[in-house]
């Protein structure tokens, strides 16, 4: 069943040499291979990973791609900003952020794109 597999999130990229530098440099991931010349794959360390795509005409998408769940939201925000990472804001219905954060019942959210578009999210259950 494929409630015990390992799931793979797969992006879109223009540019690898960037997406790669992003994904290791500012985000920590590890590099856990590649699928040829045209793909990247990365492991945060569980058994969950990214794997980024070259797809140089392939358009990003307006919602979110791929969420991390983190312990402390402030605080790896904290360290992504010092990587320089920024955070998006957002004042629309249903979802408004101050500080860069969106709080709901269950959860605490951040927003940020990465090198190539994607939206990316820090969220911490609560």
């Amino acid at each position: 069943m494929l409630s015990t597999t390992t799931m793979t999130t797969v992006l879109p990229v223009k540019d690898l040499d960037r997406a790669r530098a992003f994904y290791q440099d500012s985000l920590g991931l590890k590099p856990a291979g590649t699928n040829g010349d045209d793909s990247m794959m990365f492991s945060s360390g569980g058994s969950n990973a990214v794997e980024l795509i070259v797809r140089p005409d392939a358009d990003t998408s307006d919602h979110t791609s791929v969420s991390f769940e983190v312990a402390d939201l402030e605080s790896e925000m904290s360290d992504l900003a010092g990587k320089g990472i920024h955070f998006a804001d957002y004042d629309l219905p249903g979802l408004k952020t101050e500080n860069h954060i969106a709080v709901s019942e269950h959860q605490r959210c951040a927003w940020f794109p990465d090198s190539e578009g994607n939206i990316l999210c820090l969220h911490q259950n609560i």
